[in-house]
């Protein structure tokens, strides 16, 4: 049975101000003004989507080299995290919370890819989270966008 979808809304919305894509929660404007109507189905299909688009933008700048590592560190910092996604997403999680405290990735489980190798973390969080609203708006445009044009 799955766990229920819970509102991936972190309070920064810019969907009132005429954003299609939210920047904080990378959810599409009609799917922040719906969502207490969806199913838990119409839920998770959403939940899975931006969790993908997250998890590569992390994977494209940190690789994760032991997990057990990671969850450690997450549990002693005491970082919120879900536990049932993808450990690239608990990643970002970890750069939310404190990435201007980790001086050494290794002691987090982690290593910075070839093209983020002596970049701070926060200038990684901020790639991070740009490439998953990026990632987002692209598949917005492609897909949902021309539906709703013709509509």
């Amino acid at each position: 049975m799955y766990k229920k979808v819970r509102t991936p809304c972190i309070g920064v919305c810019s969907t009132g101000i005429g954003d299609d894509v939210c920047r904080g929660c990378k959810r599409f404007a009609h799917e922040v003004i719906h969502w207490n109507a969806y199913s838990e189905e119409q839920r998770r299909i959403i939940a899975e989507r931006r969790e993908g688009y997250l998890a590569n933008a992390v994977r494209s700048q940190l690789e994760i080299v032991d997990d057990r590592v990671l969850l450690a560190q997450l549990r002693h910092q005491q970082i919120a995290f879900n536990a049932d996604q993808n450990p690239y997403c608990w990643v970002f999680e970890l750069l939310r919370a404190g990435a201007s405290q980790i001086d050494n990735p290794a002691d987090y489980g982690l290593r910075p890819t070839a093209q983020a190798r002596g970049v701070p973390l926060t200038e990684l969080r901020r790639r991070i989270d740009e490439d998953f609203y990026a990632l987002s708006g692209a598949y917005y445009q492609r897909y949902v966008a021309p539906g709703l044009q013709k509509a």
